[in-house]
């Protein structure tokens, strides 16, 4: 039968408002930055890159009868054209293809031949994809676009985040607040510090990311290079696939492959991301109890609603939707590292649809992170509470007042600040230093401990800037 012709123009114009996911509905706007790596029109794009580029590279070789002829300046010239200017036109008429093929990297080879056939370059175009899988392309093509998207958006909001949370924890270093464990008061520490903590375990994570060397596979059908191998056996086409990955695309090529990548990198960078992302759930879950505590109040936004029925209602939606995405992103992440690298024998289709989901999750990140930022452009911290919290605890300081007592050998020091704190009672400033007085201790050693408080026993931190 007739294949049916898709009008892909008609299905590609739609409006947000009939978009299924958030993403490219409710969210479109704050993902913008993603489009040219993961959208479908992206994939297309980085295909005919990475085509055009090994046509290129063959041709430079010397090897290939067929190229001698080819001026390699010239045409250079004009294929890289069609990458830069890329559009969607181009993409939709891919598609157009691709309705008739039903094989998405044949219509890419398609349209770069017909693209041939207007500068009159048919005679060249055998050479296109030649002795080439599909998963050669895919396999770099993805990598290169989840590299650049990763460098050029994902980790620079990564780092923006840091450096801010790492502004709030300077601005608060010298900021005494009660700490709490187990859910109840212990330790004063500072709020600074606190931040600094999340600071600390986020860049610490982030290293390895912007560290990583994106893989990729190419070699043929089952990866030997069987078909060029037979057609030009005198080329080192071990030495050629090496220098188009790993110099030309900027990539790091696997020696030892099946038909596809083995996506055990995708996987390493896909649980950096998880736990880069998990440090922040984290964060957002800190942050949003000390609003609830009143440690943090939030800028009013003009015009903003926080409850339909309570109109005082200012809700920490910033933080909340950060969690909410952030967790959402790590359920498609934990699925696509423990999914990617299992794949039957040489190779099955499976990875081939999950791959197209990879910018759903880092979609989410960024849903995420731009929340968190905004979030953290509104607080403003309230030290009237953080000060009446700590001055309702005095009791936190029992552990100086014994440590100090232990020092000077004082009899049962724990045991004796534990009968007098935990009585029921209350225990505050007067209280204190009326059991201070009553201790067997020089007077020196009372002088000191009269001024501890809760304010002022906050320990001590390393050096930061």
């Amino acid at each position: 039968s007739t294949p049916r012709l898709i009008n892909y123009t008609e299905i590609m114009d739609f409006s947000p408002l009939e978009a299924i996911s958030p993403i490219d509905g409710r969210y479109r706007d704050k993902v913008t930055s993603l489009v040219e790596y993961f959208s479908e029109f992206g994939l297309i794009k980085y295909r005919v890159r990475v085509e055009v580029e090994y046509f290129l590279l063959l041709a430079s070789t010397g090897s290939v009868p067929g190229l001698k002829d080819l001026d390699q300046d010239a045409v250079g010239k004009v294929m890289r054209g069609w990458i830069s200017n890329f559009s969607k036109e181009d993409a939709t008429r891919v598609k157009t293809i691709e309705s008739k093929t039903n094989h998405d990297l044949k219509a890419v080879e398609y349209w770069i031949k017909e693209k041939m056939a207007e500068q009159k370059l048919e005679h060249f175009s055998e050479f296109v994809h030649f002795g080439l899988t599909s998963q050669d392309i895919n396999n770099t093509c993805i990598p290169l676009s989840f590299k650049e998207g990763m460098e050029k958006s994902i980790i620079p909001t990564y780092e923006s985040i840091i450096k801010e949370i790492k502004r709030l924890a300077i601005e608060w270093m010298d900021v005494p607040m009660l700490a709490h464990t187990h859910g109840q008061p212990a330790t004063p520490t500072r709020l600074g510090k606190e931040f600094m903590v999340f600071v600390e375990r986020l860049e610490e994570e982030l290293e390895p990311l912007k560290a990583n060397k994106y893989r990729a596979k190419f070699g043929g059908a089952t990866g030997g290079f069987n078909a060029h191998n037979v057609a030009f056996p005198s080329v080192n086409w071990i030495d050629f696939g090496n220098k188009f990955v790993n110099e030309t695309l900027g990539l790091s090529r696997e020696q030892w492959t099946t038909q596809i990548s083995h996506y055990d990198n995708i996987a390493r960078v896909c649980d950096n991301i998880k736990r880069l992302n998990t440090i922040l759930i984290d964060f957002a879950k800190d942050v949003w109890q000390y609003i609830s505590m009143n440690y943090f109040k939030q800028k009013i936004v003009a015009g903003e609603i926080g409850s339909s029925a309570m109109p005082h209602k200012v809700n920490p939606i910033d933080f909340e939707n950060a969690e909410g995405n952030l967790g959402k992103a790590n359920s498609d992440l934990t699925f696509f590292s423990s999914k990617l690298p299992v794949s039957r024998l040489q190779r099955d289709l499976t990875d081939s649809t999950v791959l197209r989901n990879l910018g759903v999750p880092l979609s989410h990140v960024l849903i995420a992170l731009n929340s968190l930022k905004r979030g953290l452009g509104k607080l403003i911290i309230h030290k009237e509470s953080i000060e009446a919290d700590l001055e309702d605890n005095w009791a936190v300081i029992a552990e100086a007042i014994q440590t100090i007592l232990r020092r000077e050998a004082y009899p049962n020091a724990y045991e004796a600040l534990k009968d007098f704190t935990r009585t029921g009672e209350k225990v505050n400033r007067e209280s204190f230093h009326a059991f201070i007085q009553g201790l067997n201790v020089r007077e020196e050693v009372k002088e000191e401990l009269r001024v501890i408080s809760p304010s002022t026993f906050i320990g001590i931190v390393p050096k930061y800037q």
